[in-house]
């Protein structure tokens, strides 16, 4: 009895162990404090832990097996740095400069490699098929010419053949994204439907880990066509079953395509069927359904505290008082930002008459980009700077920017207005 008392002490130590550790090094003049980890689900990141820099050294304990993509976020200066997990300790130096992310040093072997797998396809994709095109206009006994067939020729004999036994997420990733997502011309390559059904549901767990789902399934309804969306989707989601933890990522996932495509009959046809699952939902299902059921129409739209609002006193959302206000996630990046907002500028006036209040909340990530942008639009202004990592992307449902709602004075959402005409033909005033 005492020796299973011993066994069971050393298990229950071992288990309090971390699998692996994550460790990030960053100069001395590196302002930020706090970091996040996250890991990846089909194209979610889900927060792991928070760690506190040490003599600017963040380390964290993963606790669970883990193979695929994460990321170490710094959301005071936005910075983020990506890399994989093959259930072995990670080593990351980053260079900064102005505390903005320079350059990434990885220390580990499965990471240094990734990245120079990463790098030396890049170059085949993009650079050899430029080299072999410029090279018909030199001849080949020429100084130059001799060069470019060297280059052309150490481009073309870079491997990418990985051993699985010793890196099974990158030998993973490179197969599968080189079978379903690479340009290749060769008929003998060419992936149909069958092929990616069979991928997605025979697939091991670094599928939903790899980054590679929601590329996949573009795919898998580009070769389908427009005309056979509900067909595709329905023999997709019959063979993985909606029931199981697969199906359920593979449906939250086409969801949000649909919404980010403007697909909004089909948008509506697979929430609806998410809606009325009567087993467990999964926490990534959940999280669509939640981000949707916020936005609905006739929906209270979440309230959000504001960070350091312009052209107000209000501290929140919900403390800014109207008969109607206009909600616009924008950018000062954006293109059709610039083309829209001063449309909404010009009637400004005429929709402060009418005691309706427009609030604009960033997804920009340069303080001075947004603070330039922003001194020109008299109304309410916002931004938690940090881009698509803003806590707005999820609680609004936000895909694209601009993205529009109109609340009535109790906050209910009483229009979605796909565009800045719409909102003005709304008030009536285009």
């Amino acid at each position: 009895m005492k020796k299973i008392y011993i066994l069971s002490a050393v298990l229950s130590a071992f288990s309090l162990q971390a699998q692996f550790t994550v460790t990030v090094q960053t100069p001395s003049e590196f302002k930020d404090q706090d970091a996040i980890l996250y890991t990846l689900n089909g194209s979610k990141d889900i927060i792991v832990t928070k760690e506190q820099n040490k003599n600017n050294i963040w380390t964290f304990k993963y606790p669970n097996h883990y193979m695929g993509m994460m990321k170490v976020y710094f959301p005071a200066s936005n910075n983020a740095v990506n890399f994989i997990s093959e259930n072995k300790n990670v080593s990351i130096k980053m260079d900064v400069q102005n505390n903005k992310l320079k350059d990434v040093i990885y220390l580990d072997e499965a990471n240094d490699l990734m990245s120079k797998q990463q790098e030396s396809s890049q170059k085949k994709e993009l650079i050899l098929p430029a080299l072999a095109q410029i090279k018909e206009y030199y001849k080949d006994n020429t100084e130059f010419g001799k060069a470019l067939k060297s280059e052309i020729e150490k481009l073309g004999g870079m491997s990418n053949s990985i051993d699985p036994t010793q890196h099974p997420f990158i030998s993973y990733y490179n197969t599968n994204y080189n079978k379903f997502l690479s340009n290749s011309t060769d008929p003998a390559k060419k992936i149909n439907q069958d092929d990616i059904v069979n991928f997605l549901d025979k697939s091991n767990d670094m599928l939903e880990s790899s980054s590679l789902l929601r590329p996949v399934l573009v795919s898998y309804l580009n070769s389908g066509g427009n005309t056979n969306v509900t067909g595709s989707v329905d023999t997709l989601l019959e063979r993985l079953k909606v029931e199981t933890p697969r199906g359920q990522t593979v449906l939250s996932e086409l969801i949000d395509i649909f919404d980010a495509y403007d697909m909004a009959e089909f948008k509506t046809k697979y929430l609806t069927l998410a809606k009325n699952l009567k087993c467990t939902i999964t926490d990534r299902l959940a999280t669509t359904l939640k981000s949707n059921a916020n936005v609905e129409m006739g929906a209270a739209f979440p309230n959000i505290k504001f960070q350091s609002p312009a052209n107000t006193s209000a501290k929140s959302l919900y403390d800014v008082k109207a008969d109607k206000k206009i909600i616009v996630f924008w950018s000062s990046t954006c293109s059709h930002c610039e083309s829209e907002l001063p449309q909404l500028l010009a009637k400004y006036n005429d929709l402060k008459a009418k005691n309706i209040q427009i609030i604009g909340l960033s997804l920009d990530t340069d303080k001075n980009s947004y603070t330039q942008k922003i001194a020109a639009f008299p109304w309410i202004n916002d931004s938690e700077l940090r881009g698509w990592n803003s806590s707005y992307v999820d609680t609004y449902n936000v895909h694209a920017t601009p993205t529009y709602f109109i609340l009535d004075a109790n906050n209910k959402i009483i229009n979605k207005p796909d565009h800045v005409g719409n909102v003005l033909e709304y008030f009536k005033l285009k």
